[in-house]
């Protein structure tokens, strides 16, 4: 197989990983419908940030260091678990607050919130890495050239800022945007009952 059929075959899998349903996709997608469409871009793009980082660390073989030292593992479900669960506690307390309408004064400052948000949210699952790291494992020949390595978590921001760019340009159109105004205290209760959720059931799987 040519290193270009393989690159196309670790970026589809990284991709179906990415259009999964998951804390980052109701981050997105909550920023989006929420703030503007500059604040749901940054995220996507703090999206493919995190995603990059993890890639780099997959590369690098963190996910062995994880296996040798079992409470390294733990401890960084148990502290991405906890992020989400407090993010999913944050939503649904602020469910019935105004939306916080960006202004041209406060519109940069809207915009770093929410690309930091939705970092610390693709940062905090753990799980993310060991997805890589199998795909990486079972698509990567033994012998891969140092420059096609380098190549990919070039394509990994690449795939996750643009998947997440189309989900930010889907929820921040004004049809969707109008719709969260008029049922934002369910949908925010809902996003914080899934988010933390998510959190919970990473917690848990820190002490299998």
């Amino acid at each position: 197989m040519s290193y270009v059929a393989i690159y196309i075959s670790i970026l589809s899998a990284l991709l179906a990983a990415a259009i999964s349903p998951g804390p980052s996709f109701l981050t997105v997608s909550r920023i989006s419908a929420s703030h503007s469409r500059s604040d749901g871009l940054a995220a996507a793009a703090a999206m493919g940030l995190g995603g990059c980082l993890f890639s780099v660390l997959a590369l690098a073989g963190l996910t062995s260091l994880l296996s040798r030292f079992q409470w390294l593992d733990v401890v960084l479900k148990l502290l991405g678990g906890g992020y989400l669960v407090y993010i999913g506690i944050q939503s649904w307390r602020h469910a019935s607050s105004p939306l916080p309408r960006t202004t041209a004064t406060s519109g940069g400052k809207s915009i770093w919130r929410s690309f930091r948000s939705a970092f610390l949210v693709q940062v905090s699952n753990p799980k993310t890495i060991v997805v890589y790291a199998s795909v990486f494992a079972s698509l990567l020949p033994a012998e891969t050239p140092t420059e096609f390595i380098a190549t990919i978590p070039i394509g990994v921001f690449m795939i996750e800022t643009g998947w997440y760019a189309l989900v930010a340009l889907g929820f921040s159109s004004h049809h969707v945007q109008g719709a969260y105004d008029s049922a934002k205290r369910l949908i925010d209760r809902s996003v914080g009952i899934l988010i933390a959720g998510l959190g919970v059931r990473l917690i848990g799987l820190a002490h299998h």
